[in-house]
């Protein structure tokens, strides 16, 4: 039976996922910062039909012995990890890159950013033990494609070096003869407290009502996006693959049709 391991799932994306591997019959690892969140997530999972087992993990990710010990605790329970996803993030506030706090960068930075790095290396480690080796997964954002809008610039940052991190991590792979492969997730835009919370929801973000019209016109529910990604997940064989939920084309499409297809995310009538 495969283990996967999703950081920072406790809520969003990445609890969408943990549900959509759970009925897949994997076994799960969550992971978050909240004790209780994570314990009402976990009984959440276990309460879902499914082959596998579900724990957890409390602690944050810009802790390097945190994801060791994570990474010791999968092992542990289930004998190896199949799938690694870097999946904790959190938003900034919406002002220009040069109001940001220094902790605020350091903040963002060291979650969306250097988590990921360090938990891709830790997991490589522990798959090249392995068999069957494994795949990693880091999830990509506003800003990977550089795009550039105020208030999301320092996310972005983060964001554009996490794509040139992953491509760089698969060639190094590549020619090392590894067996481990790493490859990246497009989820494009997800309606949920990541949305309108910055810094793991420390202080509201106020959008702008332009940046809800693009929101209402290009945005998802995650669960929507999880299931697709589950099917590319499990099927994928490659490294460096580039699994891309809202793609350009499907994009064009959404603002053609908008007049026609009315949806408010944030009213509550988004579906």
């Amino acid at each position: 039976m495969k283990t996967i391991v999703i950081t920072g799932s406790t809520r969003g994306l990445g609890f969408e996922l943990a549900k959509c591997f759970r009925r897949h019959g994997f076994n799960i690892v969550i992971n978050g910062v909240n004790e209780k969140r994570l314990e009402k997530s976990i009984a959440e999972l276990r309460a879902i039909e499914g082959n596998g087992a579900v724990t957890g993990f409390c602690g944050s990710v810009t802790e390097t012995d945190n994801i060791k010990a994570m990474i010791k605790k999968a092992v542990s329970e289930f004998g190896t990890i199949d799938i690694w996803v870097n999946n904790a993030g959190v938003n900034q506030p919406m002002k220009p890159m040069w109001e940001l706090a220094e902790s605020e960068i350091d903040a963002l930075l060291n979650i969306d950013l250097r988590a990921a790095i360090i938990g891709s290396i830790l997991a490589k480690n522990q798959m090249e033990t392995q068999s069957a080796g494994g795949f990693i997964y880091n999830v990509e954002g506003y800003g990977s494609n550089d795009a550039m809008m105020t208030g999301l610039d320092m996310y972005g940052t983060s964001k554009r070096a996490l794509t040139y991190f992953t491509k760089a991590f698969a060639k190094e792979l590549e020619e090392s003869g590894s067996k481990v492969k790493i490859g990246r997730l497009a989820p494009g835009i997800m309606i949920t407290d990541f949305t309108v919370k910055s810094l793991g929801g420390e202080n509201e973000i106020v959008l702008p009502e332009k940046t809800k019209k693009v929101y209402n016109i290009l945005g998802d529910r995650p669960e929507v996006v999880a299931g697709f990604l589950l099917e590319r997940m499990v099927g994928n064989t490659k490294n460096d693959a580039h699994i891309e939920w809202l793609t350009g084309r499907k994009a064009a499409w959404r603002f053609m049709t908008a007049g026609f297809n009315k949806r408010d995310f944030f009213a509550g009538k988004g579906d």
